[in-house]
């Protein structure tokens, strides 16, 4: 088996742009949930899209929540896995609030896969990234700054 590799910063946040579905961990009353999400990076925060009135909606704003992508090949036993840490904010409605009059035209969205409206937009901007990945030398996983631009 081969040695378990931390990524950098700057890995983490490469990897975070080559995919636009995640999980979210966060506390309930009942306990904890993890739940499929669809984000979008931008500067240095995961942003989604929720409803109101879903439990991720109601108990993440404000809250210490985790936010982990991953790639996993099972056949050739390797993997990598990216984990965000840090306080979830609410952000207005798009359109309603002044976050938006400083945001670029052309700044990525989060667009949920899920039926229906979903005005709820939370941000989590990272106070702690981190990575790690496993598997042999050649591992075909995207390039990623600090690393040879070759698989």
């Amino acid at each position: 088996m081969d040695d378990i590799v931390e990524l950098s910063v700057a890995e983490c946040r490469d990897l975070l742009e080559t995919d636009t579905v995640g999980r979210v961990a966060f506390v309930t009353p009942a306990g904890p949930r993890i739940v499929p999400v669809n984000y979008a990076l931008h500067e240095d925060a995961i942003e989604l899209r929720t409803t109101a009135y879903s439990e991720l909606g109601v108990y993440a704003p404000g809250h210490e929540i985790a936010f982990e992508i991953d790639q996993l090949d099972g056949v050739h036993r390797r993997g990598w896995s990216v984990v965000a840490h840090g306080v979830c904010e609410r952000l207005e409605q798009p359109g309603s609030g002044s976050w938006t009059s400083d945001r670029p035209a052309d700044a990525p969205r989060p667009e949920p896969w899920a039926g229906g409206v979903r005005p709820l937009w939370l941000r989590l901007p990272w106070r702690e990234l981190t990575g790690r990945r496993v598997g042999d030398g050649h591992w075909p996983h995207p390039v990623v700054s600090g690393r040879g631009r070759g698989y």
